[in-house]
C-alpha cells in the first residue's frame, strides 16, 4: 500500500464553475484539484485525481486502486442515487472510503437523498462546497498514518 489517495469525480463535475453555480458555486474542477494538491502536500500524502462521465471507467479505477492507494475520496455526482455497479466496486475496495458532495443532498430533490455509495463508505461529507474535499483528504491521510 502507498500513501496515495485516489480521488474520483463523477459525471458533469468537469463543468463545475459554469453548471448551476447557485447549487455548486463558481469553483472549477481545476480549483478542486489545486485544493486537493495543497492539502495532500500539507498532509504528506500523494493524490491520484480523476474525473469521468463513464460508470465503467470509475468502476475500473476503484478496483485498480485496491492495491495502489491508501484511501479513496469519491464524489459520485450523478451516479450517487443510480449506480449499484459503483457500489459493488466500492464494496471490493478494502481501504477507507469517504464520499463527498459539494451540495447538501438532504436539501435537494427527494430522489437525490438515496446514496448507494454511502453503503460502502467509511464516512460521508456533504454541503461544505469544495472544502469537503479538504476535510476528506485530511481524514484519509490520518487513517493512512494509522
Amino acid at each position: 500500500m502507498t500513501d496515495t489517495i485516489l480521488i474520483i469525480n463523477g459525471p458533469n463535475l468537469d463543468m463545475l464553475g459554469t453548471r448551476q453555480p447557485e447549487v455548486y458555486g463558481y469553483d472549477t474542477l481545476a480549483d478542486v484539484e489545486a485544493l486537493c494538491q495543497r492539502v495532500a502536500q500539507d498532509e504528506g500524502v500523494g493524490i491520484d485525481f480523476r474525473q469521468s462521465d463513464s460508470e465503467a471507467e470509475i468502476m475500473k479505477w476503484i478496483k485498480q486502486g485496491r492495491s495502489t492507494t491508501a484511501g479513496l475520496l469519491i464524489n459520485p455526482a450523478g451516479f450517487t442515487s443510480t449506480s449499484i455497479a459503483i457500489l459493488d466496486s466500492l464494496l471490493i475496495y478494502d481501504r477507507p472510503i469517504i464520499e463527498v458532495h459539494i451540495s447538501p443532498l438532504f436539501r435537494r430533490d427527494e430522489w437525490r437523498h438515496l446514496s448507494y455509495p454511502s453503503k460502502a463508505a467509511s464516512a460521508k461529507i456533504e454541503g461544505f462546497g469544495i472544502r469537503g474535499y479538504d476535510f476528506a483528504i485530511r481524514k484519509l491521510a490520518e487513517w493512512a498514518r494509522g
